[in-house]
């Protein structure tokens, strides 16, 4: 503020004073309150950290076990094998003492050592001919056919353009860099043009698959949602994600509300439990719905060290303890015990009341009346959340299958930020399209333990694998 708008100010009496020295002492903490949000108490990645890392501070419970591998955990030392592919021998030419020629002596025994190596890289090419021959009864001319998928005088195998799509779509290996990969192994430089279409081609091979996962998370019991921002031809739009233990359904769409949930179109037909972040738009649907509590966590986390207030700590406590009394209960029962349920929910209510005791209403001193909600400070957000929504903050004590946080969808929905900072950006729409549908194939199949490379060679030979559907 300028000398000449305080003079100003001043001017105008002690009530404008007052009020301008609230705006600005409300700036100062919203400044500072935003200082003080880091990784691992907010929902902010940790490449947001800086330099200045905020010393570790893990929800988890600290283990028993001592570090390292546990007594009976499988090893994998490299063995040697009975049938090696190749076996050289280094025969005796001399003694080492006399040096007498020791070539036509017959070895006595030998001792063996075996390297473990990659094979010469080199692309093999198979030419097809078909033969052709003139019936010597009626003069016809017939002509061999040629095996399924061979359709152009040079072209490539299943073997390659699975591999091509393997590195590009799942180990994120850019086309140009892909292209340098072919020519520094293979000496055969593949086109990046040639690895774009590889990558459409298995696109719309897999869109019936694609719409069989998408049918799946749809029916399922108990499904994740999320989303995050991506960058598609330099403008900004949201990938949504659906998912399930076993099944994984990416969709790109410019609005991230409840425009896009219906155009994507699982949402308004899914009738299970729903496990989401507290945005609203998802509260639109009627199916079940479970808050993430890694979020809330993170929250009262945040409010235990920027609010110095008891009830955060308490809070954290009590759900962390909730979720390990259910974790314990599902070896042996298949629900909580009554008197567990409602000793949680009881502490729960008792926790809530002594946050808004902590964090009272305040009249507003503001002379001028603004439209729309009253903004209110992060720890009454917090409680207005968790008083609102209680039932499904505690739904995975109710219903074992309800998982206590929406970690899935989290891990499910990380690749995408990786493909982001190696990339930047997706230069177009149809490759965004073509990265989600292919990705979605192969986070599900990943997920079923099935291999990916082998999955993607029953693609370009025209019988993609169809991941299991049933989640129940």
């Amino acid at each position: 503020m300028t000398r000449e708008e305080c003079l100003e100010l001043y001017k105008k009496g002690p009530e404008a004073v007052f009020q301008a020295f609230q705006a600005l002492e409300a700036r100062i903490k919203a400044l500072e309150d935003r200082l003080a949000q880091n990784s691992h108490n907010s929902s902010k990645p940790p490449s947001t950290d800086g330099y200045q890392k905020p010393s570790p501070k893990s929800l988890r419970q600290p283990s028993e076990k001592e570090p390292g591998g546990q007594k009976g955990h499988p090893g994998h030392t490299l063995e040697k094998v009975s049938n090696p592919h190749h076996t050289e021998v280094h025969p005796v030419l001399e003694c080492e003492v006399c040096h007498r020629d020791l070539r036509n002596v017959r070895a006595s025994g030998c001792e063996s050592r075996q390297v473990f190596d990659l094979p010469m890289a080199k692309i093999e090419v198979t030419e097809h001919q078909a033969e052709t021959k003139t019936c010597p009864n009626c003069g016809h001319l017939n002509t061999a056919a040629f095996p399924e998928g061979v359709d152009q005088p040079v072209q490539y195998g299943p073997r390659i353009k699975a591999h091509s799509v393997y590195l590009n779509q799942y180990q994120l290996v850019p086309y140009e860099r892909l292209h340098e990969y072919y020519r520094d192994v293979y000496e055969h430089p593949v086109s990046p043009g040639t690895l774009f279409q590889f990558n459409q081609s298995c696109f719309e091979t897999l869109e019936p698959v694609d719409a069989a996962i998408k049918e799946g998370v749809a029916k399922a019991p108990v499904a994740h949602f999320d989303e995050t921002g991506i960058r598609i031809a330099g403008e900004r739009q949201w990938l949504h994600l659906a998912s399930t233990p076993t099944l994984t359904y990416y969709a790109p769409h410019a609005k991230r509300g409840q425009e896009a949930m219906e155009a994507i179109g699982i949402l308004p037909r899914f009738r299970g439990t729903a496990i989401h972040d507290h945005w609203s738009p998802y509260f639109t649907y009627p199916c079940g719905h479970g808050l993430c509590n890694a979020h809330h966590l993170r929250e009262l986390t945040y409010i235990e060290e920027r609010f110095e207030q008891p009830w955060a700590q308490e809070m954290k406590a009590l759900l962390v303890d909730a979720h390990r009394k259910v974790q314990e209960t599902k070896k042996t029962a298949g629900e909580l015990p009554p008197e567990d349920l409602g000793r949680v929910e009881q502490s729960y209510s008792e926790i809530v009341q002594r946050g808004w005791d902590a964090n009272p209403t305040l009249p507003t001193t503001d002379l001028t009346p603004k439209r729309g909600r009253k903004k209110q400070s992060k720890p009454q957000n917090l409680l207005q959340r968790l008083s609102e929504r209680r039932g499904e903050t505690l739904a995975f004590m109710h219903d074992f299958s309800v998982p206590f946080d929406n970690n899935q969808g989290e891990r499910d929905i990380r690749m995408m930020k990786v493909q982001q900072k190696i990339s930047g950006c997706f230069r177009s729409q149809q490759g965004a399209n073509i990265y989600c549908r292919i990705r979605g194939y192969i986070s599900s199949l990943a997920k079923q333990g099935m291999s990916v490379l082998e999955g993607l060679k029953s693609v370009f030979a025209g019988r993609p694998t169809v991941p299991a559907l049933d989640t129940s």
